[in-house]
């Protein structure tokens, strides 16, 4: 027991002495957005910049002059259904003198939309030679 509660102090001061690094670098974000690549991108930042501030890009391309462009291609699906059922449904026992007996009524509408939209996202960031953004281009689609 002593054990596990030392090794587990070391890893919280472990942790916490690394917290403050962890404030000065940048995570990349869960949402990729023309917004955020509006945002985060400028001319002049360099290579480990770009990956803080966007991740690592999809595919990295070179020029006939040994320049890169990376290229971050992002697809996202939205999907929206609507629908009416309407249903109506009955059991009832009928009792008397010389009668007795079940009545069932049943009845069913089922009316159901989908649609489905796709929206891409394709950013080309391309370098200098010293490895800098020189310049930046996007796309954006939706069908």
């Amino acid at each position: 027991m002593f054990r596990v509660q030392t090794v587990a102090i070391v890893l919280v001061t472990a942790s916490l002495a690394g917290a403050g690094e962890a404030g000065k670098a940048r995570s990349a974000p869960s949402a990729f957005t023309l917004g955020l690549v509006q945002r985060e991108l400028q001319a002049g930042l360099s290579q480990a910049e770009v990956v803080e501030r966007l991740g690592s890009p999809n595919l990295l391309t070179r020029d006939a002059h040994g320049r890169e462009a990376w290229v971050y291609d992002k697809v996202a699906s939205e999907f929206e259904s609507s629908g009416r059922h309407l249903g109506v449904a009955g059991m009832g026992t009928g009792a008397g003198a010389s009668v007795g007996g079940i009545l069932g009524v049943a009845a069913e509408r089922h009316s159901e939309k989908a649609r489905v939209t796709q929206r891409t996202l394709t950013v080309v960031v391309r370098f200098n030679e010293a490895g800098l953004v020189e310049k930046f281009s996007w796309r954006d689609s939706r069908f």
